[in-house]
């Protein structure tokens, strides 16, 4: 049986949560990674993930917005 330490990744690519949709998939690209953990805007705040899916559903298919001026915070999960 496999551990979770044998699939798991060790070097985990984060986002800030202001940053772009733009800047998030130029980051992936970069990294060839499919997800994103989403860094804490404040203390309050819960780490969020976004990911292709997320992008592709909330951003590429149904809005008009511009990449540029849509947040990561705004369609993470």
């Amino acid at each position: 049986m496999k551990k979770v330490k044998d699939i798991m990744v060790h070097d985990v690519i984060t986002i800030d949560a202001d940053a772009t949709i733009s800047k998030a998939v130029a980051l992936m690209s970069e990294k060839g990674v499919r997800s994103l953990i989403v860094n804490r805007r404040n203390e309050e705040d819960a780490y969020g993930v976004i990911t292709e899916t997320d992008i592709v559903y909330k951003v590429a298919a149904y809005s008009k917005k511009d990449p540029n001026s849509i947040k990561v915070h705004e369609i993470m999960t």
